[in-house]
């Protein structure tokens, strides 16, 4: 359940809710999301899809960036459809909307279109404030992501985050979470997703002992996330560390087995927009948007063949193999191999 941390405020006239995890009560036809956490933006944005979807099933959802629409396809995106039917538009760094952009969508929010939710994302920054205060004016919902900077709140979304994913956490293992993982939002996450799948949710300090040990900066997503991209030194660099400090072979293992799946339900997904395919696939559109740029360069052959190899590594790392550690290595020069077999570069 996402928790939110207050409410009010605002231009008079206009509706603002402040999210940090949490869903919005009623329906509104024009949606401002302000803050420059991206995760946390994301996440509203999936709400407002989610909600939506709620209501109708079959609501075509549609993605658009701010700075890439001319005020002419704007009125095209926002007129009826000839075919019926409720749709969504999710535009993007509404900040570097141009001039007569602004213009039309704060003209369209004055009588916004009952069968269209329009959701614009803004940064906070000082760009495009007419827009802003334009939407206030008019009525529109704004909700408010702030950025995560106190060690207090990284704590408490840690908390909330476990929670979330049905698992359960006090304040120490949260804390020691931190310091074992780091400060990004979207490293937390993962390591919260992978910590409640292998432990089947109950977790306290001593448990992040046992999967996080070393500085901050190396865990085993980095070492995935490289090697997905074809990034052999990078991967082997940030393993051999990893290994050094004294990390777990066992939640490396783990982390290249789920960017790789990742990449492969994404990719099976087809084109289309991080929010939809994030909603198809109950995941949140960050992680979508992440894997969607690792998946190019990858065949769905060649996918295959890297499951396979993370398979015999987690076999051979969980099953006590005689050197875990080249085990490990061995699977990125295998995933690396399979990537550029598929004529990745």
């Amino acid at each position: 359940m996402i928790r939110r941390l207050g409410e009010g405020g605002g231009s008079p006239g206009g509706r603002r809710d402040t999210w940090h995890h949490g869903r919005m009560s009623d329906a509104a036809p024009v949606h401002l999301v302000i803050g420059e956490e991206e995760l946390l933006a994301s996440r509203a944005v999936a709400e407002i899809v989610a909600a939506e979807r709620a209501a109708d099933a079959d609501v075509e959802v549609r993605q658009y960036e701010a700075g890439n629409v001319v005020a002419g396809e704007l009125a095209e995106m926002l007129s009826p459809s000839l075919f019926g039917g409720r749709r969504v538009l999710v535009v993007g760094s509404a900040h570097d909307a141009r001039k007569d952009v602004v213009a039309a969508l704060l003209g369209y929010a004055k009588e916004p279109d009952p069968d269209v939710t329009l959701v614009l994302l803004h940064n906070g920054g000082g760009k495009a404030k007419t827009l802003v205060d334009g939407l206030r004016a008019a009525k529109a919902r704004v909700v408010t992501t702030p950025r995560i900077t106190r060690p207090r709140e990284r704590v408490e979304f840690v908390v909330a985050e476990i929670r979330r994913l049905g698992g359960r956490a006090g304040e120490e293992a949260a804390e020691a979470l931190i310091a074992a993982v780091g400060t990004d939002l979207r490293d937390l996450v993962s390591a919260c997703s992978q910590l409640v799948a292998d432990t089947g949710g109950k977790i306290d300090a001593k448990t992040v002992a046992r999967y996080y040990r070393g500085r901050a900066e190396v865990s085993g997503f980095q070492v995935a996330d490289a090697a997905m991209v074809g990034d052999v030194a990078g991967a082997l660099e940030a393993l051999r560390w990893a290994l050094h400090i004294g990390l777990d072979p066992v939640p490396i293992a783990d982390a290249l087995a789920d960017g790789i799946r990742t990449v492969a339900r994404v990719a099976a997904a087809g084109r289309g927009n991080s929010y939809q395919i994030a909603g198809n696939l109950g995941m949140p559109s960050w992680k979508v948007e992440r894997a969607q740029r690792q998946a190019r360069g990858w065949t769905a052959d060649a996918l295959v063949d890297a499951m396979r190899v993370a398979a015999e590594c987690n076999a051979a790392v969980k099953g006590g193999a005689d050197n875990r550690e080249y085990a490990l290595e061995r699977a990125v020069f295998a995933v690396a191999a399979a990537r550029k077999g598929s004529g990745g570069r």
